[in-house]
């Protein structure tokens, strides 16, 4: 059950990595959910999401030895 956790943490990490790329082109396309877009914006959002799930990712990883 950890192994899919981590799993998962790791396809949202990249999800949010993806979306911080596609957000740098045209942000509506990511914070379409927002009144205003902009690429700062784009990199709080996602990049903040990107580090979380990442931290996630290597504390499921690292103290539960799934690798």
């Amino acid at each position: 059950m950890l192994i899919a956790l981590a799993l998962l943490m790791k396809i949202l990490c990249y999800s949010a990595l993806i979306c911080i790329l596609v957000g740098f082109i045209r942000p509506v396309f990511v914070l379409w959910f927002m009144d205003r877009s902009n690429r700062l914006k784009v990199l709080q959002v996602y990049g903040s999401l990107s580090i979380v799930f990442f931290a996630l990712y290597l504390f499921i990883s690292q103290f539960f030895l799934l690798d």
